[in-house]
């Protein structure tokens, strides 16, 4: 993306202010107005500009949101939901101000059923506290992004993780929602049941739509049980592209590998800098697998030779729980490792995904564009479903650095799109890759841009997110 590809928006001043009004009446101090909370209520993880709601209101209840969307929708207001803020991509902005609805208190787990392996949560409970909630059950939710992301907030953008080459995504573990649509009324998108044919998905619909189609009141979600042995470890490559055919080879030979994430040298070093770990500073595979003592030690065994074969090894692995998680820690923290680096420097880390006989040439020529032009560009994926990330470094004060920085990423996309995968795997459009979706759907946007307008015509959920700004 660029600067200017941010959409601009006409703010409803008379809207905006009388909206506050209502919402004051009824909501009193869980309605702020302050600069700060404003602020940290916008987009503040990479370089897009901070743009806040005029107002940020604390829900505590379904019908809470209900009110909140009612009353902005008689003043045509927007309204942005909030989880935890983690996204990358400025999808809680506020372009055209608004008011921000935050989810953090709707944390509660409904229920879990644990014989059906599903549970039902609100928005805004968090991956990490409903696995300490399952903890005793003998489930745990699987879907790991970086960030301890909210649940809402990881439907919304269709999130995924180091988890996804075995348990899928966002997409596979929704199975229902509970939504408040733009008129303010309340939509349930179906049962607890793992299959149906009844009508259109309306769950596949709402996840990935980033809150521009309705506000996510309540999630069923698939569990999965906790397996009996795990074993995990880290295998150093010569080379990107060598460590990038391993991967290729373990999927291919059908190895149920549980996690296979990507890191460059670069990367490596700033994780061993960052998180004290004590290996090599070259393109490392790290790797995880899930099932029963044998079958763990024969999967890691495997994938030994298929990584000898490739030029990389030793393969170092362990089935103690605190070497693994140490291990994990470090692999989330990447992103925070990358900082170090530059300090005083943002990031803008960036995702695609390719078929995975693709990755190996995708992350080559990746690499080839990094030392062209001169970047400080760490690279990171879960390369088990061909999902990478570049983690560029500038001055965000420096129109030239940023304009390279963006150069890169309009590259990168388009070289995406063009090995037939995608410009986000994980992150979403939001603001930042609104530039590229045409680019990669064609006609399939107008289609997006009819179904925006039938659910939401007065344009108040989340505007300015997903659909380019088209004369």
């Amino acid at each position: 993306m660029a600067l200017s590809d941010l959409m601009p928006i006409e703010r409803n001043e008379a809207g905006i202010a009388a909206a506050l009004g209502i919402l004051k009446q009824r909501f009193d101090e869980r309605l702020q107005t302050g600069e700060a909370v404003r602020a940290q209520h916008a987009h503040t993880t990479t370089y897009i500009p901070n743009q806040p709601p005029d107002g940020v209101v604390f829900v505590e209840s379904a019908a809470d949101v209900q009110e909140i969307v009612r009353i902005c929708a008689a003043h045509c207001v927007p309204v942005i939901p909030f989880g935890v803020g983690s996204s990358l991509e400025g999808h809680t902005n506020a372009p055209g101000g608004g008011i921000s609805i935050d989810m953090t208190r709707m944390n509660r787990v409904i229920e879990v059923n644990a014989e059906d392996l599903d549970c039902t949560v609100e928005p805004g409970i968090t991956r990490e506290d409903l696995n300490q909630y399952l903890r005793d059950t003998g489930l745990f939710f699987p879907i790991d992004p970086g960030a301890n992301a909210s649940l809402g907030g990881m439907a919304a953008t269709r999130a995924s993780g180091t988890n996804a080459v075995r348990y899928g995504t966002m997409r596979e573990t929704v199975l229902s929602l509970t939504a408040v649509m733009a008129d303010g009324q309340m939509v349930t998108t179906g049962k607890r049941a793992k299959k149906s044919s009844a009508g259109y998905d309306l769950t596949r619909l709402l996840v990935g739509s980033e809150g521009t189609l309705g506000i996510i009141t309540a999630l069923t979600l698939r569990l999965q049980g906790i397996p009996q042995a795990i074993s995990g470890g880290v295998c150093p490559f010569p080379t990107l592209e060598a460590a990038s055919r391993a991967v290729i080879a373990t999927i291919q030979m059908g190895i149920p590998v549980a996690r296979i994430e990507l890191v460059n040298a670069l990367q490596m070093r700033a994780m061993k800098n960052y998180s004290k770990l004590d290996y090599p500073e070259s393109p490392c595979l790290f790797v995880e697998f899930h099932g029963t003592d044998a079958g763990v030690a024969e999967q890691a065994e495997t994938f030994g030779m298929i990584a000898e074969e490739n030029g990389g090894g030793p393969f170092h692995w362990t089935a103690l729980a605190e070497e693994r998680n140490k291990l994990w820690k470090a692999r989330h923290d990447s992103y925070w490792a990358t900082l170090t680096l530059r300090p005083g420097a943002k990031s803008l880390s960036t995702d695609v995904c390719v078929p995975i006989s693709r990755l190996a040439e995708c992350v080559a020529e990746t690499e080839a564009d990094i030392e062209e032009m001169g970047l400080i560009a760490p690279i990171v994926g879960h390369a088990g479903d061909g999902n990478f990330h570049a983690m560029a470094l500038m001055d965000p004060n420096d129109p030239d650095e940023i304009a390279l920085v963006e150069r890169f990423v309009a590259r990168l996309n388009r070289r995406a799109i063009a090995m037939d995968g995608t410009c986000t795997g994980e992150h979403g459009i939001g603001q930042g890759k609104t530039g590229f979706l045409r680019h990669e759907l064609g006609h399939g946007v107008d289609v997006m841009r009819t179904i925006k307008q039938a659910l939401d015509p007065l344009n108040i959920l989340n505007p300015g997110k997903i659909l380019p700004q088209e004369s």
